[in-house]
Parts: C-alpha cells; sequence; structure tokens
C-alpha cells in the first residue's frame, strides 16, 4: 500500500514537472517567434484605414507632435544654466535626433504599408516579448504625458478665458488651473481637460481626414506666431547679451543638450501613420526628417532671440520668453505666446492621441491584445474602439490625478524605443539574419551581432552615469573605447544588405551611435524613472504570460493594406 502511494506520489510530481516544463517551453516558442511580412502585393485592397495623407500633411504632423508649449518655455529655463550657448545645446540634441530620425526613416521605408511604428520593427527584427515589452513602455509615457498635456492646455485655456473681464478671476481653480486635491493629494480633480479630451477623440474619430485638418490649421497658427515671435524679437536683440557665450562651461551645455532632446521628440509620430499615407515609401522618410530639420531651426532662432534679448542670468523661470518681451514693453506678445502655447499643446495632444490608436489597432491585430483593438469603423476607416479606449484613458488620468509630478519618469518609453528601432535598422541588414534557424554557425554570427549591440548600450548606460557621478574623465574613455570596438566587430563580422526604399547611411555606425547616446541620456534620467522600467518590464511579461502567448498570431503576415485614396 505503502509503495502504491510513493508511486502515485512520484508519478504526479513527475507531472507536474512535465507540465512546468511544457509551460515554459511554451512560453519560450512564443516568446522568441518573430513576425515576418511578405512583399506590397495588390495596393488597393482591403478594408484597413484610408490613404488621405499627403506629405505635406505628414510635415504638419510631424510639427505639430514635437513642438508643444514646451517652446516657449524650455529654451529659456535651460538658458538660465547653458547661457547662450543653449543654441549649441539645441544643435547636438537635434544631431542626435536626426541621426535617430534616419533609422526611422529607413524602417519606414521598409515597411511602408503597415501600422505599429517601433512595435512592429522589433516584432520584424527581434521576438514577440521585445516587441510587447516595446509596447508597453511606450504606451505608459504616451498614457501619462497625454493626461498631462490635457492638462497644461486647460490651464492655458482657462488663462485665454480670463482676458474676457468677467471671467478674470471668476473661474474655479478645479475647472481648469490645476485641480482640487483630495487625500493629500492623491486625487486632484480637473474638469476642463476630460472635457477638452473628449472633443479631440470625437475629431479623431470622425476620420483621418477631419482630424488632420484640425492638425494642420493648428500647426500652422502655431508656426507663424513662433516666426512672428522670432522676427519681433530679433529687433530687440542686444548682440552683447551673447556674450559670455558658455558661461559655465561646455558641461552645462553637454547636460543642456540632454534636457533639450526631448523637445525633438515626436517625428517618431509620422512612422505610425504608414497606413495612412498615400505614397508611404516616398513620403515618410520626407515627412520624419523634414518636420525634424524645421523643428531644429525654430528652436535654434527662439535660443538666438531670447537670449539676445535679455541677459541669460535675468532670463525668467516660469515664462521666459513671454517675461522677456514684457520687460521689453512688447506685452501684446505675451498674449500671442498664450494662443500659440494653446495650438501647440493641441496638436501634441491630437498627434499623441492618434499615435496611442494606431499602435493600439496593431497589437489586435496581432492578437497581443483583444480583438475589439483592431476593429476599424467600416465607413470612418477610423480605429474607433482603440481610439475611444485611449481618450478614456487620458480623460481618467487627466481629470482625476495630478500626474504632473510623475513628469521624472516619462522619455523612458521614448528612449527605449529610440534605441530598440536602431538596433533593428542593424540586425534587418544583416544577410544571415534568416540564418539563425538553420546552423550553428549562423546562431553565433546573429548571436554576435546581438551582444556587440548589447555592449554598446551598456557602455552608453555606464558613460551616463560615469557623466552623472561627475567620475573620472579616464572611465569615460574606458566605457567609450569598449563601445567603439564593439562597433567595429558590427563592421568587421557582419554582412549587410542594402534595404529597399530610403537607407540610413553609415550602417551599423550610424544606428549604434545612436544607441549609445540614447542610452547615455537614458542614464540621465531619475532613478525612479529606472526603477518603473524594471517594473513596468515585469508587468509586461506577466501579461505576455498569461495572455499574449496564447492569443499572439503572428502568422498573419500579410501587410495590412488600405484603400488608397486618389492624388489630388
Amino acid at each position: 500500500m505503502g509503495s502504491q502511494q510513493k508511486v502515485a506520489t512520484s508519478s504526479s510530481a513527475s507531472a507536474s514537472a512535465s507540465a512546468s516544463s511544457s509551460c515554459f517551453s511554451h512560453f519560450c516558442s512564443s516568446a522568441l517567434r518573430a513576425k515576418t511580412l511578405k512583399p506590397l502585393s495588390d495596393p488597393t485592397s482591403g478594408d484597413g484605414l484610408i490613404r488621405h495623407l499627403g506629405v505635406f500633411d505628414l510635415l504638419l504632423l510631424g510639427i505639430g507632435a514635437s513642438i508643444g508649449a514646451g517652446i516657449f518655455v524650455v529654451t529659456g529655463t535651460v538658458a538660465r544654466d547653458a547661457g547662450p550657448g543653449v543654441t549649441i545645446s539645441f544643435i547636438l540634441a537635434g544631431a542626435s535626433c536626426v541621426l535617430n530620425a534616419l533609422c526611422y526613416a529607413e524602417l519606414a521605408s521598409r515597411f511602408p504599408a503597415v501600422v505599429g511604428g517601433a512595435y512592429l520593427y522589433s516584432y520584424t527584427a527581434f521576438n514577440e516579448i521585445t516587441a510587447f515589452l516595446v509596447f508597453m513602455q511606450l504606451m505608459l509615457d504616451y498614457h501619462i504625458g497625454a493626461a498631462s498635456i490635457a492638462r497644461s492646455l486647460a490651464s492655458y485655456v482657462a488663462t485665454i478665458f480670463e482676458l474676457i473681464p468677467a471671467l478674470k478671476g471668476n473661474i474655479p481653480h478645479w475647472v481648469g488651473h490645476g485641480g482640487q486635491e483630495f487625500f493629500g493629494g492623491t486625487l486632484s480633480i480637473n474638469i476642463l481637460a476630460p472635457i477638452l479630451l473628449a472633443l479631440l477623440t470625437i475629431i479623431l474619430c470622425r476620420g483621418v481626414g477631419e482630424s488632420s485638418a484640425v492638425n494642420s490649421f493648428m500647426t500652422a497658427t502655431k508656426v507663424v506666431i513662433v516666426i512672428f515671435v522670432i522676427i519681433a524679437g530679433a529687433f530687440k536683440v542686444d548682440v552683447d547679451n551673447w556674450s559670455p557665450f558658455a558661461p559655465n562651461g561646455f558641461k552645462h551645455i553637454l547636460t543642456g543638450a540632454t534636457v533639450v532632446f526631448f523637445a525633438y521628440v515626436g517625428f517618431d509620430a509620422v512612422a505610425n501613420s504608414a497606413e495612412e499615407s498615400k505614397r508611404p515609401q516616398r513620403d515618410l522618410p520626407i515627412g520624419i526628417l523634414g518636420s525634424l530639420l524645421v523643428c531644429a531651426a525654430l528652436y535654434i532662432a527662439v535660443c538666438l532671440v531670447i537670449t539676445g534679448m535679455v541677459r541669460y542670468d535675468q532670463l525668467g523661470e516660469d515664462a521666459p520668453l513671454a517675461e522677456a518681451f514684457t520687460s521689453k514693453g512688447m506685452k501684446y506678445v505675451s498674449i500671442l505666446i498664450s494662443i500659440g502655447a494653446v495650438a501647440g499643446l493641441t496638436t501634441t495632444l491630437l498627434v499623441g492621441l492618434y499615435v496611442q490608436s494606431r499602435l493600439y489597432l496593431g497589437l489586435g491585430r496581432d492578437g497581443l491584445l483583444p480583438s475589439i483593438f483592431a476593429k476599424v469603423h467600416p465607413k470612418r476607416r477610423t480605429p474607433i474602439h482603440s481610439q475611444i479606449w485611449v481618450g478614456i484613458i487620458a480623460a481618467v488620468l487627466g481629470g482625476l490625478f495630478n500626474v504632473r509630478v510623475l513628469s521624472h519618469i516619462l522619455s523612458v518609453g521614448s528612449l527605449t524605443g529610440y534605441s530598440v528601432v536602431a538596433a533593428c535598422v542593424v540586425t534587418l541588414r544583416w544577410k544571415n539574419r534568416t540564418g539563425n534557424q538553420v546552423s550553428s554557425k549562423c546562431i553565433s554570427t546573429w548571436c554576435e551581432g546581438v551582444i556587440c549591440i548589447f555592449i554598446v548600450a551598456c557602455c552608453g548606460f555606464a558613460t551616463g552615469v560615469l557623466y552623472r557621478f561627475s567620475a573620472s574623465y579616464i572611465f569615460m574613455i574606458v566605457a567609450v573605447v569598449i563601445a567603439i570596438i564593439a562597433i567595429a566587430a558590427l563592421c568587421r563580422r557582419q554582412a549587410y544588405s542594402d534595404p529597399p526604399g530610403f537607407s540610413c547611411p553609415w550602417v551599423p555606425i550610424v544606428p549604434s551611435i545612436c544607441i549609445f547616446f540614447n542610452i547615455f541620456l537614458f542614464a540621465q534620467l531619475h532613478y525612479e524613472a529606472w526603477i518603473r522600467f524594471i517594473i513596468l518590464s515585469v508587468i509586461s511579461v506577466g501579461i505576455y504570460a498569461f495572455y499574449g502567448q496564447y492569443h499572439a498570431n503572428p502568422s498573419l503576415d500579410d501587410y495590412h493594406v488600405a484603400p488608397v485614396e486618389d492624388a489630388p
């Protein structure tokens, strides 16, 4: 009898171990599978999104996403430390973003008819779990960012309403300015932010034509105001204020570059409009790079004007540009700046909500999220369920919580996405990348390349940490040299092919520099951002393990082709 119980116990333990091994094996096989995409076949069939966006629409989309109210604030706040050298900060940050934009442009041209952006690229170049992790990191940034921008927009709108004498000083704090706080500030009620989000969500649900028209009008208004501010300020410039050019040394200029880098973030939104672009293979690279260059020119011009009008150490903290014009007797420009800020925040919020819905659409199609996110309205040709979902999330966060206190954990998703996209450019260029399923030699070659990319990223993080804590430059030089050796190995040990469409120059050097600098910036973020990255990654793996791996269907490898609207 005892022996039978032992046998039964042993059999049960064996079955349990076998089940655990089977679950783990299934998880690994699912997590490591990649998505393959067939070449574009018939561009006129399908029931997806409608191709409405031309090259000018894409340019305005990128500009609208990048330039918000920050152009009127961040330029002056950074100038207080970097002095007139803030111009160099914007040039350095802009150059770094151009390198990232080159990577995005190549992949947008390579996958010209599929929605998904960085998520899709990592799914194709690496594997399913990497793609899902990238999506989760990006989405948290987008959700919190949208709620925070909605609150800022509500405050600016309330300020404009207060220009009406009857409303001045009579708008309650909980309507637009800040919010009514409860439970020690955990809850912060703001009424206007959800209303604004609801209006923008309705516009986006009506169709890409309507939302593009609103974005184009608001972006044009914003750019015209910025140009007017630049021209008006140019007549008040005193060149003596540009001396000394770098009062606190080059280190503050470099530190300033790490701060203003995020002022350029947004050009990647163009890549997520691939399925709605009329001529994506040609227009997407133009939209990505063109919008970034326009933004860089405007930022640099504003820097020169503000530091020429007022000495860097006399700039205000909250509204430096507006205060600079007020000090010169041009208070009316401050009103224009408020209008420009409203236009800027509106376009940034509109494009942010637009991008979120397209990412949810991509995951819904692939099965990593419920299929309801994959549904497209038969008449409006918009992912209406995804759009309403992201609007609700932003409205709840913006209406009930003071999400601006979470700003120091943002930018993790952007830097993660940029780094992975740069790595995708490298791996998708490898000629023998498909050989990793054929022979051990190919496996070692592919893994060797991935290890080199990982070393570059680690060196970027190490250099960033050493720079942040003012360590000896010798250690930083060692980290940089190791990264250079890894890049040299990528150049010598891998064979690269030419991609169709737009080609990023100097691969793998340019993408490797992107990875190094992006992770360097990651090391400059608040330590809570690092904790957020780790915790969200763990949560993401859990969600994937319990849902994603069982519902994903990467065998759906056709391009999601959209109806093509005739060019005018």
